[in-house]
């Protein structure tokens, strides 16, 4: 009876473990879609981002389309600065370990020897095989390119990038400037118009499937290609001007020079130099006083060069006429306590005679009957303690002071430069609104279509005297080492001692400003030696013979016909004779 018994009780159970274990799998089944669901929710809602990369990472791919730097022209299209390109060496650290690309030591020793580095640090770039890429050498030559392709290190590959170059090299490199490593300008032109001259590079954006086939494309963006920048600089008469520039501080041993030609009619730099300059496709040892364009930056106190101003100012004012006569007896004044002298007594001179012989007596007698107010407003209407309009990194605007009193000695020393201070630039300027017959134009570093109408600051009757007078310094007068033969200069010499701290030192700053040519004035230009060394300091002796290489040289490639040609002898082609 009891097997029989015990068959009955394990049929009797058998049912309820079937409906055991259909429970259990409809859990487990519930389980694991509960889990998916879940999951797909999850990918779905709170973290699709990470998954979306990924197989994108894996999908998309982007082709850049490189632009270019845009270059830098001259006003006639001769290249300042332009970019070409050139290969940089990178490395991907992993595929370098994947490759054994570190078991040949002798690959990088002369990956180091072309690099001029040390071995070591070159390897230290890659010993991490987590990274992705590195810079082992920026922008190198072509013959070194092909060296390293010629090595064949694993892991190290070319890349194509542009390198900024200036052709004109230290000549322009004050105007112009450099950029840096990644193409930035820092300074000079490069930097100012940094946005105008950096395009935008375009991009192809398109998915690829596991055959590398293109199966979509997402996005096309147009490259936005940058702006040429035209300069108003003739880079013929930056080559001469910066010659003469460089031998005259080098010949005197003087601490640095600087020359501005501006063109007279239209307002436009035709030449900025300055010496010391650097080679800026060449930076390797260069020396930040060198970076200064002094030109624009460094103010001195012009000394003898405004003292066409006071006669302006005079002529304006009504208190002296062109022809009047002024006692300069016994060749000095004392004004309240303080002494205002001329070499020697010159006594009685003409309005053009004391600019002749640059008497300080005779300008401040001038000044003293013009008055502070007219003669502030006759120094500020050229530009004095003002922007020149260039627009230029680092421009000084000089020193004019406006107070309400002001000394009777200090009004006269301003009427021969001293008590204030103006760039070689700004002295340009001046000289360029004479010779524009009283108008006043804002300069530009920047090619002019077409003049701008400008204003008037002087009357053009006054402009006309003044320019006169200042033919005759040149002419008769203390002017004329600056003399250019077959064309007629006006222009007025300048000699300044420094100042410093309790005073004036032993140091100079010499000068000459001029215009030409007289008869249909062109240019205007400005030449400044600072610090001369040697028995040769005035500004007579030392700026005046580079003035006049300058202007003669620049009026000849400028095609300007000579309007002088009284003292000159012209040669009949084929005969022997000559013609006055």
């Amino acid at each position: 009876m009891t097997p029989k018994t015990n068959r009955r009780a394990v049929k009797k159970a058998q049912p309820h473990l079937s409906k055991g274990r259909f429970y259990f799998a409809l859990l487990v089944v519930f389980g694991v879609f509960g889990s998916l669901v879940a999951r797909a929710a999850y990918i779905q809602l709170v973290e699709p981002e990470r998954l979306i990369y990924e197989g994108d990472r894996r999908s998309l791919r982007a082709d850049a389309t490189t632009v270019q730097r845009g270059s830098i022209l001259d006003r006639n299209g001769r290249e300042l600065a332009v970019s070409v390109p050139v290969q940089t060496v990178w490395a991907d650290p992993k595929r370098v370990h994947e490759g054994n690309g570190l078991e040949n030591r002798e690959r990088w020793l002369a990956l180091a020897e072309v690099f001029r580095t040390d071995v070591d640090d070159l390897l230290g770039k890659v010993a991490d095989p987590t990274r992705r890429f590195v810079y082992l050498e920026r922008k190198v030559t072509p013959g070194v390119a092909e060296f390293v392709r010629q090595l064949e290190i694993p892991g190290v590959y070319l890349k194509t990038e542009s390198r900024r170059f200036y052709p004109a090299g230290e000549v322009a490199a004050h105007v112009v400037g450099f950029t840096d490593i990644d193409g930035l300008g820092i300074e000079g032109l490069e930097a100012i118009y940094n946005q105008v001259l950096t395009g935008i590079p375009g991009e192809r954006v398109y998915r690829k499937d596991a055959a590398g086939r293109v199966v979509e494309e997402i996005r096309v963006t147009e490259a936005q290609q940058p702006q040429q920048l035209t300069l108003s600089i003739d880079q013929r008469l930056q080559s001469l001007a910066y010659a003469e520039v460089k031998k005259a501080v080098r010949y005197h041993q003087a601490t640095s020079g600087s020359a501005v030609i501006v063109d007279v009619k239209t307002g436009e730099v035709l030449a900025m130099v300055n010496s010391p300059s650097y080679n800026p496709n060449n930076r390797n040892t260069l020396q930040p006083h060198r970076l200064r364009n002094r030109a624009i930056t460094d103010a001195y106190e012009p000394g003898s060069t405004v003292k066409p101003l006071a006669v302006i100012a005079g002529l304006e004012a009504g208190t002296i006429k062109p022809d009047d006569i002024i006692d300069t007896s016994p060749g000095w004044m004392r004004l309240g306590g303080r002494r205002v002298s001329d070499p020697r007594n010159r006594g009685e001179l003409t309005i053009t005679q004391i600019l002749e012989n640059s008497s300080n007596v005779g300008t401040a007698k001038i000044a003293l009957d013009t008055g502070i107010n007219n003669m502030l407003d006759t120094y500020a209407a050229v530009g004095f303690g003002n922007d020149t309009g260039v627009a230029m990194l680092g421009e000084s605007f000089g020193v004019l002071q406006n107070r309400q009193r002001w000394s009777d000695f200090e009004i006269a020393t301003l009427s021969y430069g001293y008590g204030m201070s103006a760039t070689t630039l700004q002295l340009a300027q001046m000289y360029a609104i004479i010779g524009a017959e009283g108008v006043r134009r804002p300069l530009s570093i920047q090619r002019r279509e077409a003049a701008p109408e400008g204003e008037q600051v002087i009357s053009a009757q006054t402009a006309r005297a003044v320019l006169g007078m200042l033919e005759s310094v040149v002419a008769n007068g203390s002017g004329s080492r600056a003399q250019v033969r077959g064309y007629r200069v006006a222009g007025k010499t300048g000699t300044s001692r420094k100042a410093v701290a309790g005073g004036y030192g032993d140091e100079y700053v010499t000068l000459f400003a001029g215009i030409a040519p007289v008869s249909d004035p062109r240019i205007a230009v400005v030449v400044t030696i600072n610090e001369p060394s040697g028995d040769e300091y005035y500004g007579s002796e030392v700026s005046a013979p580079v003035f006049a290489e300058i202007v003669g040289d620049a009026l000849r490639v400028m095609n300007v016909p000579p309007d002088n040609l009284a003292d000159t002898e012209l040669k009949a082609a084929g005969f022997g004779g000559t013609h006055d």
